[in-house]
């Protein structure tokens, strides 16, 4: 996994769980792992706590956008 795909993923992840899980994931089985590697992706991001993380993600999203 890059570190754009990880940032975006981790992005995605941390507002996932912000939702009622059960609305988007239908089998509470599968929440443990979605906290797990949102753990994971918080630990090995040092960009989580930059003060330009907000742009790092857009940054990032734009890269892994495909092109037409």
């Amino acid at each position: 996994m890059t570190s754009d795909e990880a940032l975006v993923l981790s992005h995605w992840l941390e507002k996932l769980q912000m939702t009622d899980l059960s609305r988007v994931v239908d089998d509470p089985a599968v929440w443990a792992p979605i906290h797990r590697i949102a753990g994971t992706l918080d630990k090995a991001l040092p960009e989580l706590f930059a003060p330009d993380y907000d742009q790092r993600v857009a940054a990032a999203r734009q890269r892994l956008l495909p092109e037409d």
